[in-house]
């Protein structure tokens, strides 16, 4: 047994240090246990709130006894020293007694924990961050805790080999956070089913843009740097959240209802993206007429170089591109915003309900504007031989394992479980559900059960057993289309 206390941060206390109760008289050893309460943070009515959600692919991440509300990010980066320093302040309600509680923190070096204003103690174990207050917290309190961090982040590699956290770009950064990327640049929650509002401020040098989520509120140049305030009212998962930091153009417009929209293009994509980026309000205005609503306050994109990112992402209200993006490619990611950023997977088994959906839009655009109908998609897909693993070696509801949420069966054949559900409904039934579905859950987690439950609420004397058998759930290519 080690002679410190892991919340002591390796120093030894009297309060701490172990010894043979039979060598001590029961007065003495009273004394000694009320002062090793006292000296290793407080009460004894909590429990330590557990690292990990037990997520199926990915247990480690998110943490348990807490709900987090708002998170407020106050960030200052230095492309040249590659130097990021942040402070944190999380607000967060209690769902059950705490004596202590993890946030996911990769890297970077803690420098100070608060709880409610006091020093808490801590330490960490990988991507844990083990905070315990001076204080137990009751069930259902709200408490802030502030953590103020620096270093230099870095980026992760996925276990499909993508690449994503703390992304190093020719003339700045781009944070990216699906699945797990979110905790390379803040401490959090790092779990889809914890979502939260956020206000995200970046201090930069002089000349260069700091591009977030939601709506800009503020941009002020001191001396040699400009701080942008960003503020995202609507719950967003922490793998949503982005910050793009180096040279933009800036494009403020807004659609026709109003709604304001923001981009940010490399100058180096400027030309390449203007006529596909000059359709963003005819999708909008498609995606509502077909999803129903738009679930948040702003829209617009981040165009990148294609160096700087292999792939494309949903990142709430502001996707971002690896290069100027085709028609297909932002059609596919301003879906995500009904499906997936607004009603966001409760776990990454659920993936396809991002991915289907976001993919069965690109087949209903093509479907509108002059090319292949859905079904006529859908023919072509199933066409593929049977020894085609890329799309028929696993069902999109069970990814074999975290290195295949994002593979083709997700997508595709995700996408064609819709296209089944349509063929059964017909279309005026299936609208109904997809635009149901979307308010239903509308800023909130939902999962492939409450969702094909939903589907047969919504469809009373429909059989889809075979459709969750065969095409959802169903190993290999189905026997017919």
């Amino acid at each position: 047994m080690s002679s410190t206390c892991r919340w002591c941060h390796g120093r030894p206390t009297i309060a701490c240090v172990p010894r043979s109760p039979l060598a001590l008289p029961s007065a003495l050893l009273t004394l000694l246990l009320t002062v090793a309460l006292a000296g290793c943070g407080g009460g004894v009515h909590g429990t330590p709130g557990g690292a990990g959600l037990r997520d199926p692919y990915f247990p480690k991440a998110g943490n348990g006894g807490y709900d987090v509300d708002h998170y407020a990010l106050t960030l200052a980066y230095d492309p040249d020293t590659r130097d990021l320093t942040g402070t944190a302040v999380i607000t967060a309600r209690a769902t059950r007694a705490l004596s202590a509680f993890d946030l996911d923190l990769r890297g970077l070096r803690v420098d100070e924990v608060t709880v409610e204003g006091s020093r808490a103690r801590w330490n960490r174990a990988g991507q844990e961050l083990t905070i315990r207050p001076h204080d137990d917290l009751k069930a259902g309190e709200t408490f802030a805790t502030t953590v103020r961090y620096s270093g230099r982040p870095e980026k992760i590699t996925d276990p499909d080999g993508s690449e994503e956290g703390w992304l190093r770009t020719a003339d700045g950064a781009l944070a990216l956070g699906e699945p797990v990327g979110s905790m390379a640049w803040f401490p959090g929650n790092d779990h889809p089913s914890d979502k939260a509002s956020y206000d995200i401020t970046v201090t930069v040098p002089k000349g260069l843009q700091a591009v977030s989520n939601g709506e800009l509120k503020s941009e002020t140049t001191k001396g040699d740097r400009t701080t942008f305030v960003w503020h995202s009212a609507e719950p967003m998962a922490s793998y949503l959240a982005t910050v793009a930091v180096g040279h933009y153009e800036i494009t403020r417009s807004t659609l026709s209802d109003g709604l304001p929209v923001y981009t940010a293009v490399d100058p180096t994509q400027a030309a390449a993206g203007r006529r596909v980026l000059a359709k963003l309000p005819e999708i909008m205005d498609w995606e509502q007429y077909n999803f129903g609503p738009y679930p948040f306050s702003s829209t617009g994109v981040i165009v990148d170089r294609p160096e700087d990112a292999g792939y494309a992402l949903e990142t709430q209200t502001r996707p971002v591109f690896p290069g100027a993006p085709d028609t297909a490619t932002l059609v596919h990611e301003l879906a995500h915003q009904w499906y997936g950023d607004s009603v966001t997977p409760r776990t990454w088994r659920d993936m396809w309900l991002n991915e289907g959906f976001a993919t069965y839009a690109e087949w209903l655009w093509d479907e509108d504007h002059g090319g292949r109908t859905a079904q006529q998609t859908f023919d072509k897909l199933y066409a593929t031989p049977t020894d085609d693993s890329t799309l028929w070696g696993f069902a999109p509801a069970k990814p074999p394992s975290a290195a295949y949420i994002s593979e083709r069966p997700v997508y595709d054949r995700g996408a064609m479980v819709l296209q089944k559900i349509r063929q059964k409904v017909g279309d005026d039934r299936f609208y109904d559900i997809i635009q149901g579905w979307a308010t239903t859950h509308r800023h909130a987690n939902a999962d492939t059960a409450e969702f094909t439950a939903y589907v047969e609420r919504k469809a009373p004397g429909k059989n889809f057993s075979a459709v969750w058998k065969d095409w959802l759930y169903g190993d290999g290519k189905p026997a017919t289309p």
